[in-house]
């Protein structure tokens, strides 16, 4: 199939199915793409709409992203994860508010924090409308179910093949529409499980589906068996409020509010010795699933009285805040379980 007929009737396909009122569907703004590809990383699109207006109406511009604090933004990513991205897009917009005016070319976009060869790609074709070439997962699966592809795409010289034929098939005339097309085609035909073949314009020059190959591909690594991790948390409450501390901004949760989580149980045991705290042998259990691993977190409940609060934060270092102002400052989903869960 040449390169003109893929695209040509992607795009037929796209005029009458796509998904043409996505709220980053803006044609002169490249901001709220530009927050709609971070926050598509690695998360649905039905995801994504529960955060995206709310961030926007918060941040409109990239200036008033660029010159707010890493404070004032955490909160509108709270519970999105990968809070990685959300620093990098922080940090990136400072740099774009300084200069004035967003990158130009593919080249300048990658310059920025946590902007790769795909989502600058994305950038230069749905932000600036420009000719831009994407890799996402949903390419990778189209493309490798389409040319039945059955190396391991992981692969750097198979990586370099799939974004060769990505840039042999992306046109340069409705380059926008193709990238969403093809993003649409793959998010909602051709799936990861159960691709419905039967509605797909492809169908008949689909290799994949030819051979039967389409549940199969693109072929996929031996999942590893998910790590179980332990700690414990100090659910410290004294009239209402709770002692939560930030989170550093590097890592796990970086820069959220989490009440203090240690994870060596003699450490706790002396910690709770010197701080003189007695638990009411009341533990709140709760589970939390990441990428790579699953935390059991075990949440020992200490009531303290007020004269304590203030010998308490000088060595733990923190805020105290009710469970309901510390959600509005940013806590992660695992934090919101523990509040429900607790019952206090």
């Amino acid at each position: 199939m040449s390169q003109f007929s893929f695209s040509d009737a992607l795009l037929t396909w796209f005029d009458q199915h796509g998904r043409h009122d996505l709220p980053w569907q803006v044609a002169d703004d490249p901001y709220k793409v530009w927050v709609s590809e971070i926050m598509l990383q690695q998360t649905q699109v039905k995801t994504v709409l529960q955060y995206f207006d709310r961030f926007i109406e918060r941040f409109p511009t990239v200036d008033d992203l660029g010159k707010a604090s890493w404070d004032e933004v955490a909160p509108y990513w709270a519970g999105l994860g990968y809070y990685a991205r959300a620093r990098n897009l922080h940090k990136a917009a400072g740099v774009v508010s300084q200069q004035g005016h967003f990158p130009e070319n593919l080249e300048q976009w990658m310059e920025l924090s946590g902007i790769g060869r795909s989502t600058g790609g994305a950038l230069m074709s749905l932000g600036l409308r420009q000719y831009g070439v994407i890799m996402d997962g949903n390419v990778k699966r189209v493309l490798a179910r389409f040319f039945a592809i059955e190396d391991d795409l992981s692969k750097p010289i198979h990586e370099r093949e799939m974004w060769q034929r990505a840039e042999d098939l992306s046109p340069t005339e409705r380059n926008h529409d193709y990238t969403q097309a093809i993003m649409d085609l793959g998010a909602t035909i051709c799936t990861p499980k159960k691709p419905l073949c039967l509605y797909c314009p492809m169908q008949q020059h689909c290799q994949a589906h030819a051979q039967g190959l389409e549940t199969e591909l693109p072929y996929k690594k031996p999942k590893k068996a998910v790590s179980v991790k332990t700690a414990k948390v100090l659910l410290i409450e004294s009239e209402g409020q709770w002692l939560w501390q930030q989170r550093p901004h590097s890592g796990l949760w970086g820069g959220l509010w989490s009440l203090p989580i240690i994870e060596n149980d003699i450490e706790f045991d002396q910690l709770c010795q010197r701080l003189k705290l007695v638990s009411k042998t009341e533990v709140v259990q709760i589970s939390h699933n990441f990428t790579h691993f699953t935390w059991i977190l075990n949440a020992h409940i200490f009531h303290v009285e007020n004269d304590q609060k203030e010998y308490l934060l000088a060595e733990l270092g923190g805020e105290w805040l009710s469970p309901q102002k510390a959600t509005q400052m940013g806590i992660p989903t695992a934090m919101k379980k523990l509040i429900s869960a607790s019952n206090l």
